[in-house]
């Protein structure tokens, strides 16, 4: 695991020296993402530095766009897992409104403080500053300046279209887990504390844990899925319901609610990883209960003998 730099008051900016840093946001750490990171690790190997993945300790959009924006993971799974990814370091800085608010120039003064890196690898869309307004021809002409090579990457998959944090959204949005998860280059996860539920599951037959997941962490559109769940270093298969329980609508609330087979035990109060693999069926409301029964059994059996 490399290690995980704050760039905070005491931060020697003397540590970009000689860098080859990968600049993003890296939400959901996915292909498009490891590509990037990739070529900071080429360019470091070949001049002798090390490589760097920049990045913000939360995610632009909590400061512009509480209300509508949807992860792909929380701050703390995307720093764990760009230290994972093979680079030296992760460097992180502190997002603020003051700091947005940042004139391109102003922007690139305050996050390197004199001491550039040796190479700079973006996506070729990457905007910076106030409004959004610096461009990659404006980091070209800085890093021509100060000895700065930039260099600018198209992060596209197969069918030419570019992998985007965005793309993959609305693919989980729409229930495309498999398309997601091939842009994502790996399972698509939610993590959660179980806490106590509505109990209906107990009482039909198949316990459920209820995964308390904040709304911006949930872009995944309602459904029943199978999945793994990790909960204590084990894995599980499982069948796993988001959203609103349509036929208990007037007492439910948005949630995810899994079903681990052959798991016996006591989860309350436990972290739970869902890794979501396959897409069954839409959330509907039933006629009765034994249609319910009958339905959830299936999705039960499927999981079991396809996973």
């Amino acid at each position: 695991m490399a290690e995980i730099v704050k760039a905070d008051d005491a931060f020697d900016h003397g540590f970009f020296e000689g860098t080859s840093c990968a600049f993003g946001v890296f939400d959901g750490v996915h292909r498009g993402h490891r590509f990037l990171l990739d070529r900071a690790r080429d360019t470091a190997a070949r001049s002798g530095g090390r490589s760097v993945a920049l990045t913000f300790d939360i995610d632009p959009d909590e400061v512009f766009h509480p209300l509508r924006l949807k992860k792909l993971m929380t701050n703390e799974e995307r720093l764990s897992m760009l230290a994972s990814t093979g680079v030296d370091a992760v460097c992180v800085l502190p997002f603020t409104r003051e700091f947005a608010a940042s004139s391109p120039a102003e922007f690139l003064a305050q996050t390197f403080d004199g001491t550039p890196p040796a190479y700079l690898h973006v996506g070729f869309d990457f905007k910076f500053g106030a409004r959004a307004c610096g461009t990659v021809d404006d980091l070209d002409a800085w890093g021509l300046a100060g000895g700065t090579k930039v260099r600018a990457h198209g992060l596209k998959s197969d069918d030419g279209a570019p992998i985007t944090a965005t793309r993959i959204r609305l693919l989980l949005a729409a229930g495309d887990i498999e398309e997601a998860n091939r842009l994502l280059g790996r399972p698509y996860f939610m993590t959660g504390t179980v806490e106590p539920g509505r109990g209906e599951g107990a009482d039909l037959g198949f316990r459920t844990a209820n995964l308390e997941v904040p709304d911006q962490l949930r872009p995944l559109g309602d459904g029943v899925y199978a999945a793994w769940a990790e909960v204590g270093g084990a894995r599980y298969k499982a069948a796993v319901n988001v959203g609103v329980a349509a036929t208990f609508a007037d007492r439910a609330t948005a949630t995810c609610e899994a079903h681990l087979l052959d798991f016996s035990g006591d989860l309350y109060g436990k972290p739970v990883k869902v890794e979501f693999l396959h897409w069954l069926r839409p959330m509907r409301a039933f006629d009765d209960m034994d249609e319910l029964i009958a339905t959830v059994k299936g999705n039960i059996a499927w999981v079991r003998e396809n996973l």
